[in-house]
């Protein structure tokens, strides 16, 4: 699988948890699946810790939009 569709994958199913309302698993789901191909790897711990403080911020702020930007906004 390329990185584009597995990016592709990691964005549906996280955004599928977010329009359930499930913002939480939404940024937990797009933050582990992300990592789980090599170039997602590459992105290295300290981007992906900011991008999921960032994520994390957004669910405790009941953001569903910033939430769903968030996800999006992966490349």
């Amino acid at each position: 699988m390329t990185y584009e569709e597995h990016l592709a994958w990691c964005k549906k199913r996280a955004l599928e948890y977010a329009d359930a309302g499930d913002l939480a698993n939404a940024v937990t789901s797009m933050g582990s699946d992300i990592t789980k191909h090599e170039e997602g790897m590459r992105a290295g711990s300290m981007g992906h810790s900011l991008a999921m403080s960032i994520g994390l911020l957004l669910v405790l702020g009941d953001d569903l939009a910033g939430v769903r930007r968030w996800i999006k906004g992966f490349n």
